[in-house]
């Protein structure tokens, strides 16, 4: 059996649907009783968790011997996590898949600073492991910029021209899943990266011919990105947190390319191009899909 946490995230919920479509085994950790009833209603065995309270992760884990771990996205992250490892252990979990970051083991930025220590922690555990290390995903230029690109056609960042490698969700689930369903992946760590590494300004040349409107980038100093984010009521430990990942991208660091998609799943990663036109055609980046959400 396999427990996924975080069910209802991006990442996790797409490693979801890719275990219903392989027809693991699998039980899927929900923080609230909504999205955790959605999920009992399409036959997703489903429970709740509070990483504040172990034992409801204990329970949550009892009877898994897998466990992928992507705790929630707040500043006692690594506290979280760790309570989790302990929980896995003491439930009998034997093998964990830990979604971290690029660039983790060299904890030269806040979200590496994040995630690092609770990899040590799984190390030192004594349960078999293995860590997926993703750049940026390109669905976050739906989560985090489709709203001013369907208000404003541009969104904002300070990363210059600096290249990253974007990776699309479904790819990090399709690795994630393997390991999780096949032997000889414990011990790995895998830096997992989209096949090409490109600027803002060429995402928004990749949206404008997409959509068929002029979408811009605009390049911020880090003040002013730290001010809007303010603005839109970030907490400022996390708008911190978030500039900091803006200097990491600015030093070249995450335009990494890797081959690791391909080596676990046999099978090229998707481009951004590709994700944006399938996306164009879902309706998502349309100025009524922002009317919708309100």
């Amino acid at each position: 059996m396999i427990c996924v946490t975080g069910a209802s995230g991006t990442l996790s919920s797409e490693v979801i649907r890719q275990l219903e479509a392989a027809k693991a085994r699998f039980r899927g950790t929900y923080f609230s009783n909504r999205p955790a009833e959605a999920a009992r209603a399409r036959g997703i065995e489903a429970v709740i968790i509070d990483y504040n309270r172990p034992e409801t992760l204990r329970a949550a884990f009892q009877g898994c011997d897998k466990l992928f771990l992507l705790g929630p996205n707040v500043l006692n992250q690594s506290e979280l996590e760790r309570n989790a490892v302990e929980a896995a252990k003491a439930a009998g979990v034997r093998h964990i898949v830990k979604q971290s970051v690029m660039g983790a083991v060299e904890e030269s930025y806040s979200l590496a600073k994040v995630h690092r220590p609770v990899e040590k922690a799984i190390e030192s555990s004594g349960l078999a492991w293995t860590f997926l290390r993703p750049n940026s995903f390109m669905q976050n230029a739906v989560t985090f910029m489709g709203k001013t690109i369907r208000a404003e056609a541009a969104f904002y960042s300070a990363s210059g021209q600096a290249k990253i490698s974007h990776v699309d969700v479904r790819d990090i689930a399709a690795v994630a899943v393997k390991v999780l369903t096949a032997p000889n992946y414990e011990g790995k760590a895998y830096t997992i990266s989209g096949p090409e590494a490109l600027t803002y300004d060429e995402l928004a040349s990749e949206l404008s011919k997409a959509l068929g409107r002029s979408i811009s980038h605009v390049n911020l100093s880090p003040s002013d990105l730290k001010s809007g984010m303010l603005a839109e009521g970030m907490p400022e430990a996390i708008a911190d947190r978030m500039l900091d990942l803006e200097r990491y991208i600015r030093e070249g660091r995450a335009s990494r390319i890797t081959n690791d998609i391909k080596q676990v799943t046999g099978r090229e990663p998707r481009r951004f191009a590709e994700y944006v036109r399938e996306t164009a055609a879902t309706g998502v980046w349309d100025v009524e899909a922002e009317e919708v959400t309100r």
